[in-house]
């Protein structure tokens, strides 16, 4: 008996696929319908993804002017009280950091449970061609300063 050894003996790859040896060296590549399946899933994937970039790059801006706007919003509040001024009505302004812009305006009215009232300072700003706002806001007494107590207490 001979074996089939003999017959291969000096080829190299003698383990390969049955197709590979069939093909022709010019014919490996992807056919058309591999190249369309995988433009058609780069169409759908990449507006995605750039829009998900996009939303990102929104977020990251307002969160950044947010927290600033909340600074300036905290500082006119604070500002106000310490030099009592936020009695005279409607007050408004424009603070700049940087080359931003934060306008802000400080309006009091009535609280109606209390002799309080509620000052409140709000700070618009822009961010990507969008406008956004700050809201804060305080109780004062309304015949004084904040120092000063409105109410009395009575022991028995």
């Amino acid at each position: 008996m001979k074996l089939a050894t003999a017959k291969i003996k000096g080829r190299v790859g003698a383990l390969r696929r049955p197709d590979a040896a069939a093909r022709r060296p010019g014919q490996s590549g992807f056919t058309l319908a591999e190249v369309l399946a995988a433009m058609l899933l780069l169409a759908i994937v990449i507006p995605a993804a750039v829009e998900a970039l996009h939303v990102s790059s929104l977020a990251g801006e307002v969160a950044a002017r947010k927290g600033a706007a909340a600074r300036i919003a905290d500082r006119v509040l604070n500002e106000c009280l310490v030099l009592t001024n936020w009695n005279s009505g409607l007050q408004s302004g424009t603070v700049q950091e940087g080359v931003l812009d934060f306008h802000w305006t400080l309006t009091s009215r009535a609280w109606p449970q209390d002799a309080m009232q509620l000052l409140t300072a709000e700070v618009t700003y822009q961010a990507q061609g969008k406008d956004f706002s700050v809201k804060l806001s305080t109780l004062v007494p309304s015949g004084g300063t904040p120092n000063q107590p409105t109410t009395t207490m009575s022991l028995r």
